[in-house]
């Protein structure tokens, strides 16, 4: 089968609008969490959350077209196109051998609020023409390659917080067997609305610190008490390892191995052997070389940090035998669907730069969680080999891993 490279990159989240900068921010060690601007929270529980505060969707979107598409596809749009430009294609490449593997774990939930709200209040002759399809996971692929001109296969994923990597896993097998040449993957997200934060909130998801925002996320601290909602969009085109040294594209790294499992246990609890086993299928098929830095789901959630740093010393044969881990969902919020694509973006930038992303707000260590986790500050470090982490509600595992060449 022929080989994967990554040869173009673009993000967006609460850190920043563009690459760059939001992945700047985050070895700065920034947060994104702010008290939540975008609707009144008084009613809620939980006030917190990772918004984007300064998108103007018409930098992508016209204004009719906008009212189309849900802001989540909006994201999306930005990200991609960020991605497409980044990977310098030629004018006249071909667009029938171009996909698109879209992902987003919920889609537009707040289209979905409103227009129930209409229907209930004003009745159902009421509802938006444009609801259905501005809500629909597939409607992000779906935009996405009209704007981008693309004819390939046109995918989705919509396994809740491993959706993300599941769409590079998906896109990576289209170029493998050959229906495509070349992916565009692109995962999306933005869920922070009264019904999804009330949502998590009622199955006690949620980090309750209000009144720290900036500290609220904590992966694999002990004082960690749930994840942050956050919204973002991150994206990546793979192509075939030739094509792309055909062209002399700049590549970031080589996709050589990704895993996928099931825990079939609990609908929203995950264990350690589901992710465990999604990371050792990644790991022999990329030929279990050494991993410099791992960044992992680390949600915040005191099940899964602990599960998953089990999970990482089983998988490397003890806890002196792990390499760096880190969780940049302290700073981005936990981006659901998008957390896939947007930590593979961050992992891939931190090999290009050498540096390990830091875990922020690790101050009080806990007995279960006793790797190295980049505590609270960047470090300089030379990264060949990367992997990266998403483990979804349903017990649904993603694992990616990543080589420089």
């Amino acid at each position: 089968m022929r080989r994967v490279v990554v040869t173009g990159l673009g993000m967006i989240n609460a850190l920043g609008l563009d690459k760059e900068s939001a992945f700047s921010a985050i070895i700065e060690g920034k947060a994104g969490v702010k008290l939540i601007e975008s609707f009144d929270t008084k009613d809620q529980t939980v006030k917190i959350a990772a918004e984007i505060t300064n998108f103007d969707p018409f930098t992508v979107l016209d204004p009719k077209e906008a009212k189309k598409a849900d802001r989540f596809i909006q994201l999306g749009l930005k990200a991609a196109a960020e991605a497409m430009e980044d990977a310098k294609l030629p004018e006249n490449f071909d667009r029938e051998r171009f996909g698109v593997a879209s992902a987003s774990g919920i889609g537009g939930l707040p289209n979905i609020e409103k227009n129930s709200i209409v229907c209930e209040l004003k009745g159902a002759r009421r509802i938006s023409p444009f609801f259905i399809p501005s809500s629909l996971v597939n409607m992000l692929g779906g935009f996405v390659s009209i704007y981008q001109g693309l004819k390939g296969p046109n995918l989705a994923s919509v396994t809740a917080c491993a959706a993300g990597t599941h769409a590079i896993g998906e896109a990576a097998k289209s170029i493998m067997v050959g229906t495509a040449d070349k992916m565009l993957v692109v995962g999306a997200e933005s869920a922070i609305c009264p019904v999804g934060i009330g949502g998590f909130a009622a199955m006690k998801a949620l980090s309750t610190r209000n009144d720290d925002a900036a500290g609220s996320s904590r992966p694999f601290d002990a004082e960690r008490d749930g994840f942050v909602m956050g919204e973002g969009a991150g994206a990546i085109v793979l192509e075939a390892y030739e094509d792309a040294i055909a062209r002399g594209a700049t590549i970031y790294g080589e996709l050589i191995g990704f895993g996928e499992s099931g825990d079939a246990n609990h609908i929203t609890t995950p264990t350690m052997d589901g992710p465990l086993r999604a990371m050792m299928g990644a790991y022999k098929m990329a030929g279990e070389p050494k991993v410099d830095y791992v960044n992992a789901h680390g949600t915040s959630t005191p099940v899964n940090d602990k599960n998953e740093t089990a999970a990482l010393k089983t998988l490397f044969g003890g806890k002196e035998n792990c390499p760096p881990v880190s969780s940049t969902k302290g700073q981005t919020g936990h981006c659901l669907g998008a957390a896939g694509t947007i930590e593979a973006v961050i992992t891939l930038m931190a090999m290009r730069d050498g540096v390990l992303p830091p875990t922020i707000n690790y101050t009080v260590p806990d007995e279960n969680c006793d790797l190295d986790y980049v505590p609270n500050a960047a470090r300089k470090a030379e990264i060949n080999v990367a992997m990266s982490n998403s483990f979804g509600f349903g017990g649904t595992n993603g694992v990616v891993i990543f080589k420089k060449i």
